[in-house]
């Protein structure tokens, strides 16, 4: 009945709060940005993170600003985008909620959301693991838990069988394993990236720009839903003059190449290069050069000075390449641990290269 609608006539239904408009286009489309959402972050089965607690909350919102805030979007941007991309600001203040109290992402919450029906990718994770075991002084016990717990997926009572030793205990080594041994060895050689992926998934890529927008906005505003128009036509403006790479990369032209940090062992387990193996070709076990789509630089070797052989040589190669076009992503700045200004210096050659696109401020 109402699929025809215009954004106008939904917000009408909203403000004179119609039921089956408000249900249709509200919640339809706050469910639509909760799917996409979900895929990112693992919301489902975290507290006060389900949909229904999300969508009212953002419903109490708008209400008490009399739907305001939906009737202020520019009109480049159809109300659907708009409103799920105010909502994605209410999903990201529950999630700093949300780990202000449970702590950051848990190891345990990266393993769900790694894509285990990968066999190759699997079977790296596990070799991953079992280098722990044989590389990492270990108790044989500690090994038992590692490899019950990781390796076949036991649970602690499982294990606690197994060992010895009460479920309480398997509990506490494992924790104690898990931030001494385990996180550190997969953050050095498994591109494992605890906090966030460095690519949204490709139906999230109209919110990227939105959110760039609300990071640069001033500070007395109270919420992320209300965009600056002046800001975003600025935005337009300098990317017409000078082009970067965007945050967000989901698809390529056939002439394009993604440029991603990588490990020397070639583990593209999380982050970018992670978004390099599943989509644009990138091999497990070359972490240097072309693959696919994609171009590898090694950052997790050693200190900036290490990475520079690697720039000049991916500079060069971008040379003797002119039919290519090559997006450099903000390699070394995520789980290497650079920052901008670290990495930023190695491509200063690059500006001279047509084809060589870098991210914003480099």
């Amino acid at each position: 009945m109402y699929h025809k609608l215009s954004d106008d006539d939904i917000l009408k239904g909203f403000r004179k709060g119609n039921a089956d408009i408000i249900r249709e286009y509200f919640y339809g489309y706050c469910l639509a940005g909760y799917n996409i959402f979900d895929q990112r972050y693992q919301l489902r089965g975290k507290e006060n993170l389900d949909f229904m607690s999300l969508a009212h909350q953002y419903a109490i919102y708008l209400m008490e600003h009399d739907w305001k805030p939906l009737e202020d979007h520019s009109p480049e941007v159809s109300l659907k985008t708009w409103l799920i991309g105010g909502f994605r600001y209410i999903v990201l203040d529950a999630l700093k909620w949300y780990r202000k109290e449970y702590g950051s992402i848990s190891f345990e919450d990266y393993l769900q959301s790694f894509d285990m029906a990968s066999d190759n990718l699997r079977l790296q994770f596990n070799r991953t693991v079992e280098d722990i075991c044989d590389h990492t002084p270990l108790s044989r016990q500690d090994r038992l838990i590692i490899t019950m717990m990781l390796l076949r997926g036991f649970k602690g009572k499982e294990v606690a069988t197994q060992a010895g030793i009460t479920a309480s205990a398997v509990s506490q080594r494992y924790k104690k394993l898990k931030k001494d041994v385990i996180i550190p060895y997969f953050r050095k050689n498994f591109d494992m990236d605890l906090d966030m992926t460095e690519v949204m998934d490709e139906r999230a890529i109209a919110y990227g720009k939105m959110e760039e927008a609300a990071m640069s906005m001033p500070a007395s505003r109270e919420s992320g839903i209300y965009l600056e128009k002046d800001y975003m036509e600025k935005e337009e403006t300098y990317m017409e003059k000078k082009r970067t790479t965007p945050a967000f990369i989901t698809e390529l032209q056939s002439d394009e190449i993604f440029v991603f940090g990588s490990n020397l062992r070639g583990m593209h387990g999380g982050g970018a290069a992670y978004i390099a193996y599943r989509k644009f070709g990138a091999i497990m076990g070359q972490g240097v050069g072309l693959q696919g789509q994609s171009y590898a630089i090694p950052t997790m070797q050693g200190g900036v000075e290490t990475i520079r052989p690697y720039v000049d040589e991916f500079i060069q190669f971008a040379k003797e390449h002119p039919e290519l076009t090559f997006l450099v992503t903000r390699i070394g700045c995520g789980i290497a641990g650079f920052t901008d200004d670290d990495i930023s210096p190695l491509f200063v050659e690059a500006h001279n290269v047509d084809n060589i696109v870098l991210p914003p401020n480099w």
